[in-house]
């Protein structure tokens, strides 16, 4: 387990190195509201390593050793599902905010642009569906976690856009990043799109797989 997170921690730095590399020149021009672009982007990479950080915590924390219930009993869940929406709304939000800023720096034909913004937003908008439809928002973020018992027996779902791939939330929910990037034309958006992309298969493999793992045995592989 702490070798995982060692890992976790040395993409993480990796993924911040590569993006302060690709964010120079004119990626971060414009301003919003008088902030300049730099302080909107460098917000939009430290939404998803908070959230994902905290998730990590948490979850980590109540598996093993049961943090959360201990610490506010049968409300822990409820109280992390609320720090937890709080932060996967700001993930879009922070990237809208900053696509504004930036906006018009792609340099690309601007119906070309939204022509392919639309075809992404359509898996994306179908996977979130499929997650409040057929996987149940309890299990998605993570209830499994605190009640690995009643989980355990549970089939992984197989409906919806999980018909197709069992991790579509990581394949093309994100999507939408991408899709608000290219409406604002923005290199700073697409940028910090990229980097939510590829630091939620972090998460995956070396928070989310172990813990699949533990909590399903057998039925994981």
């Amino acid at each position: 387990m702490y070798k995982g997170q060692f890992i976790h921690l040395l993409l993480l730095a990796l993924l911040l190195a590569a993006v302060a590399w690709l964010a120079g020149g004119e990626v971060l021009d414009g301003q919003l509201w008088g902030v300049g672009t730099p302080v909107w982007f460098w917000t939009a990479i430290l939404v998803p390593v908070l959230h994902q950080v905290v998730v990590l915590l948490v979850w980590r924390g109540q598996l093993y050793h049961h943090w959360m219930t201990n610490r506010f009993g049968k409300r822990g869940f409820l109280v992390y599902k609320i720090v937890f929406t709080i932060l996967f709304a700001a993930r879009p939000l922070s990237i809208v905010l900053l696509g504004i800023s930036n906006r018009g720096t792609l340099g690309v034909y601007p119906y070309l642009a939204y022509g392919l913004a639309v075809t992404l937003l359509i898996p994306a908008v179908y996977t979130l569906y499929s997650v409040v439809r057929c996987f149940g928002m309890d299990r998605a973020y993570g209830a499994d976690h605190f009640e690995p018992e009643l989980y355990r027996s549970q089939p992984f779902i197989r409906q919806g856009m999980f018909r197709h791939s069992d991790n579509a939330m990581y394949k093309f929910a994100f999507l939408l990043l991408w899709s608000l990037g290219l409406v604002f034309l923005s290199k700073a958006a697409l940028l910090a799109a990229l980097f939510n992309h590829l630091y939620i298969w972090v998460h995956y493999y070396f928070t989310e797989l172990p813990d699949i793992r533990f909590i399903y045995g057998s039925q994981a592989e």
